[in-house]
């Protein structure tokens, strides 16, 4: 008699709707994978478009997702727990996962067709939809072993996707430094979950958040390792500083798509899971991962804002560099809002500012990214030089470019930039975190100067004979929808804030 209701309580039903997204993305990655059986090689392209239509369907499916929330993979019982739920949050981070990878893949079209040779495109487009499957399921983790396998899923087909080029030193050596740091991250990570299981008993965030602050006075040193080295895995996965060695490396040796999925996409794997195990799994311990995560952004923003202040615009590959550097930067924006809620009462605000600005960074770096890999198309070496004049031969992609530029540097025209950047102000002062606003004034200051350096740049007179960049359609797509969804959000910046903010708990 006894056996049956544990029997009932192991017996799951699964809500399909619920986890559709991501669901969706992993099926058509198998289905390309072996569609490229059978497909001959001038019809391969076809593979890009199914993906491209896969992910776009797994997008519409948040849709109906948005009447309330759902959970599943539930136990049942008086502590009752589930593995999955699809949230405000969790529906918040798939758009802008599934959105930012619908991007990628857009922009991934055209340089599979430019660089056919090197990259298979089967393979390519397998791992691309693995990852976005893995970065998808990761917002809706509840439990800490889920969360470890959707952060393993979206960045084991990453390694992949970095040292695809067959022949390409510099994409090895980028794919390798990308893994090991990852690993690393992984393990730590692993180690401190280990901690917390065998001194609480559970892996369920919202029975962690219970359990903490009554562990038994033996068990207590563990269960505090535990969270300091689960906070640190999750520090190299956000690059934040001294966890960001791998970022430049991997950037200009990946393919500029996979450099721009990676910028997005994994910045936002790293920051919901971050988000997850201290808002909603370590609250009880605010005042151990407040403290150090306000040391951590001022820490990332200064060496990322400083390190792109000296990139050489003659240096080979500097635009991406910049980039690269300049993401650093904006992840210690991001950690600010997080760090602020462990000082206030208020945590709902707090991260809906993190995730505000997560949206902009989204929509407009990848924006530059698209018009990097249109000039990348002519000049292979992708300079900060090379955008000299580019207003004198493609007026549309200089005006974009410099409207994401200035959205990045928090300037009008760029309003949704500046807005993103107030709501970060507003929680660090908030919190009485009045410090870590002052340093991230200091680093909008250092900021301003690259970014209106390059910005200037577009509008010289062209040294020498003027290059001209034709864009393909699915790069014209790419560069049209981030440069109206910027616009957009800079006419009406409330709604990005208003979208982001939503149910954690």
């Amino acid at each position: 008699m006894s056996a049956q209701p544990l029997a009932e309580s192991l017996v799951q039903s699964v809500d399909w709707l619920a986890i559709a997204p991501p669901t969706i993305a992993a099926v058509v990655a198998l289905a390309v994978l072996v569609a490229d059986l059978f497909v001959p090689e001038p019809r391969k392209a076809l593979l890009g478009w199914a993906s491209v239509a896969g992910l776009a369907a797994a997008t519409l499916m948040l849709l109906p997702l948005l009447d309330g929330d759902r959970s599943t993979f539930c136990v049942t019982g008086p502590a009752r727990a589930c593995s999955y739920t699809a949230d405000h949050f969790t529906l918040v981070i798939q758009f802008l996962v599934l959105g930012g990878a619908l991007l990628a893949a857009l922009l991934s079209v055209t340089h599979l067709d430019d660089d056919r040779r090197r990259v298979p495109a089967g393979e390519f487009w397998f791992l691309l939809l693995s990852s976005a499957a893995g970065a998808a399921l990761l917002p809706a983790s509840r439990d800490l072993a889920t969360l470890i396998v959707a952060l393993e899923v979206a960045s084991l087909p990453a390694f992949a996707l970095v040292g695809i080029r067959h022949g390409d030193e510099r994409s090895s050596e980028a794919a390798l430094k990308f893994f090991l740091s990852s690993v690393t991250a992984t393990a730590v990570s692993l180690m401190g979950i280990s901690f917390l299981y065998a001194s609480t008993g559970t892996l369920y965030l919202t029975q962690l958040a219970q359990r903490l602050p009554q562990v038994d006075g033996q068990l207590h040193t563990l269960a505090q390792a535990g969270v300091v080295l689960t906070l640190v895995g999750f520090a190299f996965k956000t690059a934040a500083v001294p966890f960001h060695f791998w970022v430049p490396d991997t950037y200009v040796g990946a393919p500029l798509p996979v450099a721009a999925y990676l910028s997005v996409v994994g910045k936002a794997v790293g920051f919901s899971g971050l988000i997850l195990v201290t808002v909603v799994g370590f609250p009880s311990y605010a005042d151990v991962w407040g403290p150090a995560l306000a040391a951590l952004a001022a820490l990332t923003m200064t060496v990322g804002n400083v390190a792109a202040l000296r990139q050489q615009a003659t240096r080979a590959y500097s635009a991406v560099r910049l980039l690269a550097w300049s993401s650093v930067g904006q992840a210690g924006y991001l950690l600010v809002p997080i760090a602020a809620a462990g000082y206030t009462d208020d945590t709902q605000k707090a991260i809906g500012s993190t995730v505000a600005y997560a949206l902009m960074y989204a929509a407009v770096n990848l924006g530059a990214f698209a018009v990097a890999a249109l000039v990348g198309r002519g000049r292979a070496l992708n300079r900060i030089s090379d955008y000299r004049g580019l207003y004198a031969t493609n007026p549309l992609s200089a005006l974009l470019l410099a409207f994401f530029l200035l959205c990045l540097a928090g300037l009008p025209p760029g309003v949704i930039g500046l807005f993103a950047k107030v709501t970060v102000f507003s929680a660090a002062v908030d919190a009485g975190l009045g410090w870590l606003a002052v340093v991230m004034a200091l680093n909008v200051v250092i900021a301003l100067f690259y970014y209106l350096q390059w910005t200037a740049l577009l509008f010289r007179a062209p040294e020498g004979e003027p290059a001209r960049h034709r864009a393909p359609a699915p790069l014209t797509a790419a560069l049209a929808l981030t440069g109206v969804l910027g616009v957009v959000l800079s006419g009406a910046p409330q709604l990005a804030l208003r979208f982001a903010s939503g149910g954690l708990f």
